[in-house]
């Protein structure tokens, strides 16, 4: 029976692709910074781990009790809105330790074992901030832009070992978790020079948005998928910029 590792599993995207992977009887591995009892399916084929994505101990101690990974999902990430003119750089920096290079060394972590068996997938959930340009999201955006380039260039590198590499792009989730931990605080990230033209951009945000069983039927197409396709947008905004776009 096929494992599956998840990260960021306990509220949003990451949650409901675990329970999606369970119901479709795959074993389990849901992950989180602080394991919460009861938010997940009781089941011999469900296990919590606690996980830290920029922390290297964590990575380690959470891969080595994990056992055998057939697929691992990265799907821990954090959000970041505003005028770049005044975004911090160390909020920046914090964005990316965990949205690419967290993402990178989970990959480091699995995949000497998964070039010893000889197969496996890595499914990274990027944004389809990559796919269109939107502004007041610039250090975001870099974030997984940088994730995209990384999974295009491991496709050729480890399908030697039997390996796929998976992008996995969803659209505007205003619904979710990410989004509401994500708020836009208007007046603090938006300088008074910058407010017309990022009203009228906030003001055309699609009215339909992504939903969580998206993502997560998305990421099973990805995970399941031996056709060499590389990204796969999830929801009707992200498959509208990606029919946009010549691959």
């Amino acid at each position: 029976m096929n494992s599956i590792l998840i990260t960021g599993a306990s509220s949003g995207y990451g949650h409901e692709i675990a329970r999606h992977f369970h119901e479709l009887g795959w074993n389990v591995i849901a992950t989180m910074r602080t394991p919460q009892p009861g938010i997940l399916p009781a089941s011999s084929r469900m296990r919590v781990l606690p996980l830290e994505v920029t922390d290297a101990a964590s990575i380690a101690a959470c891969v080595a009790a994990a056992g055998p990974i057939d697929a691992l999902v990265n799907n821990a990430g954090v959000g970041m809105g505003g005028a770049f003119e005044i975004a911090p750089l160390g909020d920046i920096r914090r964005i990316f330790e965990t949205n690419t290079f967290g993402v990178m060394a989970m990959i480091q972590a699995v995949l000497p074992k998964m070039r010893q068996r000889g197969s496996g997938v890595v499914v990274n959930v990027t944004s389809s901030a990559t796919l269109g340009a939107f502004p007041f999201s610039a250090p975001y955006t870099a974030s997984k832009m940088a994730i995209e380039g990384l999974s295009a260039a491991l496709v050729p590198e480890l399908a030697p070992f039997g390996i796929r590499v998976k992008l996995v792009e969803p659209g505007l989730g205003l619904g979710t978790r990410f989004a509401q931990n994500s708020a836009f605080d208007f007046a603090a990230q938006v300088p008074p020079a910058y407010a017309a033209h990022a009203m009228a951009a906030f003001g055309a945000r699609p009215a339909v948005t992504t939903k969580e069983s998206d993502v997560a039927e998305a990421v099973w197409r990805a995970v399941e998928d031996s056709s060499g396709q590389l990204r796969f947008p999830a929801g009707a905004d992200a498959l509208a910029l990606w029919a946009r776009r010549s691959w």
